[in-house]
Order: structure tokens, then sequence, then C-alpha cells
């Protein structure tokens, strides 16, 4: 069912998250605006081609953090009735305008100005006054790369950057780590290509130097452009998080098991769980309503962004467990639950405790078969049936192929009959029925 409770509140690491990524995009924005200015200075006065695309580049990533900046904030809005899940998934969009951004903006015009200047060559003018300028910019994107750092390792735990990046929920700090990265590896670029100008006398490696710069862009833009597309379609919870939701689901006496589970997040701290959870047979309505709303107040515990909780109960059917379904891949993570079908015991149901029953039915404590059954294998069977493979039957039973029980009668086809009587047909007298269990269907 679904939730109608407000969210329990975003966990200290989310809130961190959230502090870091602004004040990430906060220096990126005064580093970018600041290196473009000087940038921009030193084309006036070198003319060089790489200083253009330097400039340019900077433009681009500053309108990129107002981006996230205006993201960020519309993404706040209350629901509505025609976006009842909320505007959350605002900050995929405006990620996604950030990579279309730089794309044109950065990387086609670096290209275009690169090739512009291989074909109409300028020498620079004032390589030294370009150098410094570029020595600074370097100091200062060096300042919002480290930030970004700092505010990346907070987040990303024992994961590598690399891993972060692809697996970020939010869009901020992933866009600004690979902008300071592109930027400070443009600014390497730029410097090249100016001091092998100014040292060589060929004003080639300044075009050299912007169309660098503009394959790197690129690049960036294409990454970010493919991270921010899975978002928008809709990323499922991390693994990590999933296994919370189902031991915080399974960690009570109300639900047998989890059948499946689905998530998507509805944005950076908002999540969707859509699970079907096994229950009694035995169980009443009311039972049912209560063990769910326990269920959903110990998920929101464990995973304070899972806003929005459906969940579905029905009887767990482990015939129909389809293993190849990501929603049931999901609730199995430990390899050791997944069983192949080549591997799978015949019949049917493992038995608890150890041993399986003919036909399917588990046998508790491990081979035995009350009410006097036959237990393969060589097993006692309590209640004085015979055990096939010479076991003698407690209670005075015969080993198969005849003979007579002690306290009188025989058993025809070899079974004994609890105190003496005869068991008509080949073994010992069935015992009670186990109790149904459910059959098909998911």
């Amino acid at each position: 069912m679904p939730s109608a409770d407000p969210p329990a509140g975003q966990d200290p690491a989310g809130r961190a998250h959230a502090r870091g990524g602004m004040r990430a995009v906060l220096a990126a924005l005064a580093a970018n605006l600041g290196t473009a200015a000087t940038k921009f200075v030193a084309f006036v006065i070198t003319g060089s081609a790489s200083m253009l695309a330097e400039s340019v580049h900077s433009v681009a990533d500053s309108g990129n953090q107002v981006l996230l900046l205006v993201g960020r904030r519309r993404s706040r809005r209350a629901e509505t009735e025609q976006h009842q899940f909320g505007f959350g998934q605002e900050r995929y969009f405006y990620g996604f305008v950030v990579a279309v951004v730089l794309f044109t903006v950065g990387a086609l015009f670096s290209v275009y100005e690169g090739l512009h200047r291989l074909t109409h060559l300028e020498t620079v003018e004032s390589p030294v006054v370009a150098l410094a300028v570029l020595g600074v910019a370097i100091i200062l994107e060096t300042f919002s790369l480290r930030t970004a750092l700092a505010a990346s390792n907070l987040a990303r735990g024992k994961h590598g950057l690399s891993h972060f990046i692809r697996h970020a929920k939010a869009p901020e700090l992933p866009t600004v780590l690979l902008e300071d990265l592109a930027a400070l590896a443009g600014l390497l670029f730029a410097l090249a290509g100016v001091a092998l100008s100014a040292i060589t006398h060929h004003p080639e490696w300044d075009g050299a130097g912007s169309l660098a710069i503009g394959g790197l862009l690129g690049v960036v833009a294409v990454i970010l452009a493919i991270e921010m597309k899975s978002l928008l379609i809709g990323e499922s919870a991390s693994a990590d998080v999933e296994r919370l939701i189902v031991a915080a689901l399974e960690d009570g006496p109300e639900l047998q098991r989890v059948i499946h589970l689905r998530t998507v997040h509805l944005g950076p701290e908002a999540l969707l769980v859509a699970a079907k959870v096994g229950i009694r047979r035995e169980e009443t309505g009311a039972s049912i309503t209560s063990g769910i709303d326990a269920a959903e107040r110990r998920v929101r515990a464990a995973v304070p962004i899972a806003q929005i909780i459906y969940l579905e109960p029905d009887l767990y059917r482990a015939a129909e467990a389809d293993e190849g379904d990501p929603a049931v891949r999901a609730v199995l993570r430990d390899p050791a639950e997944l069983v192949p079908p080549d591997n799978a015991p015949p019949g049917g149901e493992s038995a608890p405790g150890g041993g399986s029953a003919p036909g399917g039915e588990s046998a508790p404590g491990g081979g035995s078969a009350p009410g006097g059954e036959s237990a393969p294998g060589g097993e006692s069977a309590p209640g004085g049936g015979s055990a096939p493979g010479g076991g003698s039957a407690p209670g005075g039973g015969s080993a198969p192929g005849g003979g007579s029980a002690p306290g009188g009668g025989s058993a025809p086809g070899g079974g004994s009959a609890p105190g003496g009587g005869p068991a008509p047909g080949n073994g010992a007298p069935p015992g009670p029925a186990p109790p149904p269990r459910a059959q098909d269907g998911r």
C-alpha cells in the first residue's frame, strides 16, 4: 500500500553530500568567472587561439554551474496534480542540458577555432602574458577541483572516482568534477600550445592546442550526456540500498519474505520502493495491514530517502520464482541463493534440516518420514516402518525381505506394523498429511 507519511528526513551522510555538492558548484562558479575574465584579457593582448578556446570554455562552465543551481532550486517545488511524484528529476534534465552546452559551446567552438588558426596562421603576441594568465587560471581551477574532490570523497565512500561518476544519483558533483578535470587538462593543453608556438615560432602549435581542448571537451560532454540520460530514464537504487530495504522488510514477524523488489530514483533525494511481499495464508486483513505499516516504518528508518513505498501482499510460490527477473534478483543478492535449474533439488522443494522426501515434500529432521514412511538411504522410520537399505525399524520392525515384527504380527512385503498388527500394502501406515503449500503463480 502507498505510504501517506512524509519522508523521515535525510540521513546525515546525505545532508553532508548535499552541502558538499552545493559548495563544489559555488566554488567552480567563482573559479570559472575569474578565469574567464583573465583569459579574455589575455586573448585580446596575445591573439592566441588556445586562449580564446579556454575563455569560451570558462564561460560555458560558468553557465553550466548556473544551470545546475537552477535545476536544484526548481526540483524542490511541491507536487502538483500533473506531477504527483514531484520535480526531483528536473535536476537530471538540467544536468543533461549542461552536457549539451559543453559540447556545442565548448567543444565545437574550440575545434572550429583550432581549424581556423591552422588554415590562417597568426603569430602569438606577448606569449609571456598568456603564460602568466594560464598560471593564474591553473591555481584557481586547482582550488575548485580540490573542493569538488573533498565533497566527492565524502559521498563515494570506499569506491573509486570512476565508480562514483558512473553511479552517483546527484548530478552536481560528477558534473563539477568532470568539468574541473577537463579545465585543468585544457589549461595544460593551452599552456603547451602557447609555449611551443613561442619557442618554435610555429603558430600551428597554438591551433593544435585549441583542437586538443575541443576534443577533450567533446569526450567529457559525451560522458555526461550518457550518465544524465540514464538518470532521466530512471535508475534503481544501488545494490547496497536495496539490501538495506530487503533486510528492513524481512526484519519482523509480519512478513515471510520479499518476493520481488523494484526501486526507482525520483530525484537524488527521493526513492520510490515497490515490492511484493509474502504473507501467511492464515493472516487476516487487519493483521496484513498492520504488518505492512510496520514494514514501511522499518524501511524509512533504514533508508530515509524512501519517500514513497508500495507493498503488495501475496503468497510466496517458490516454483514460479524467475531468477532471470531483475526484480527477483534484487532480492537474491547473495550468489549462494541463486540455484541454477540443473542443480535444483529433485521433485521441487528442499527438505529443511538437510534431506528431501520423494515427491518434492520436505521431510523435517533430515531424512526420516513421519508416520512410518520409509526414509530413503537407510534412515530409521519412526513409528515402526522398515528402512530400505537394511536398517532396522525402531519398535521391532523387520528388515526388508520379510521377517516377523516383535510383538507378534508380520508385515506383508517386509514392513512391520507397530504393536504387531499387519501393515497392508508394502510399507508402514501413512502418517498425517503435511499442511497444504501455496503452489504456482507469483
